[in-house]
């Protein structure tokens, strides 16, 4: 079988369109990424998973951000709502729930949520942040985060990792190496941290380093002046080097949005850049076909290290190939 290139798409509405079939089919994204434009209602969203599958012919991943607050693309009346999670940890911090109490709450919480996706024909959550917050965090991320220190971000991760788990989809730890410094939203301009490597190490990366056995991770467009004065993470093959090296993580690496404001360049510079210094797959989210067929050019098909991470990390998705959403591609 022929590997599927080094790309993650996403369609434009709810429904995939003629138009979109065939590119998907010409373009054969390893996975596709939902948004809140994608979703209406159940029998909806998993006839949606279903055509995308059909499109590429195999049981592709299909992803979501369903964080739960204010990053939730399925939401009631047909999804269970949920609070943003730094209000359930914020109880914890403050000693109102003791943490046992917390962490049991995480687990169910994305255990519930992984059933939901399950059924609809998801099979990936971008969830947890394992972001810590310093002062002046851009509230892009501030309310997201699951606590105040590394230890307490890495612990409340592992309960969120296994609510995912538990509920039958696969976690991606975000977004790495950390972005819990950035005073502004990568998805209009480029963050700098001037912070030295060795507290970065201590604080920032000390949650990655924990959670290194991760199977998918996300890049983050921030630039790391200890690591590159240049280039931001997601481009850096030194900031790269220290997520491989000094971090450990030797999961299946894809970008943050590659159509992000805080990147520069044409779609096929910033896809060749980021696939340059080290990532796996690239991401693209805002469903413009111009712009995904830009990035169909200039991302090849999965070889080598990269092609063994990415199909290391679909053999661990939760339950095999028994999503709602599968059926079509028999059919």
């Amino acid at each position: 079988m022929t590997a599927p290139r080094a790309s993650i798409m996403a369609p434009s509405g709810p429904v995939l369109s003629a138009q979109e079939a065939r590119f998907f089919a010409q373009a054969d994204p390893w996975g596709f990424i939902l948004f809140a434009r994608n979703v209406e209602h159940p029998a909806q969203l998993g006839r949606l998973t279903a055509d995308l599958r059909a499109a590429v012919g195999r049981d592709a991943p299909v992803l979501v951000d369903q964080e739960g607050g204010r990053v939730a693309r399925l939401t009631p009346p047909h999804w269970q709502g949920w609070p943003p999670v730094r209000d359930e940890c914020a109880a914890a911090d403050a000693g109102e729930i003791p943490e046992a109490a917390l962490l049991d709450r995480l687990a169910l919480r994305f255990r519930v949520i992984g059933e939901e996706l399950r059924a609809v024909g998801i099979d990936v959550n971008c969830v947890p942040l394992l972001d810590v917050p310093q002062p002046g965090i851009h509230w892009v991320i501030g309310n997201r985060t699951l606590g105040q220190t590394p230890e307490a971000v890495a612990r409340r991760a592992a309960a969120v990792v296994q609510g995912c788990l538990a509920g039958g989809v696969l976690p991606v730890i975000k977004h790495m190496p950390g972005h819990g410094r950035t005073t502004l939203d990568t998805h209009h301009a480029l963050p700098r941290v001037e912070t030295t490597l060795d507290e970065l190490r201590a604080t920032d990366f000390l949650p990655f380093r924990a959670h290194s056995k991760a199977l998918l991770g996300m890049t983050v467009h921030i630039v790391f002046e200890a690591l590159d004065a240049e280039e931001p993470a997601t481009f850096s093959a030194p900031t790269l080097a220290e997520i491989r090296g000094e971090i450990g993580f030797q999961g299946c690496l894809m970008t943050d949005d590659i159509s992000m404001g805080a990147l520069s360049g044409s779609m096929s510079e910033r896809c060749q850049r980021a696939l340059a210094a080290g990532c796996d797959l690239i991401l693209h989210c805002n469903g413009d076909l111009a712009e995904m067929d830009a990035v169909a050019g200039a991302t090849p098909r999965l070889t080598g290290a990269s092609a063994d991470r990415a199909a290391a990390a679909l053999a661990a998705r939760p339950h095999g190939s028994d999503l709602a959403g599968s059926g079509s591609l028999n059919a």
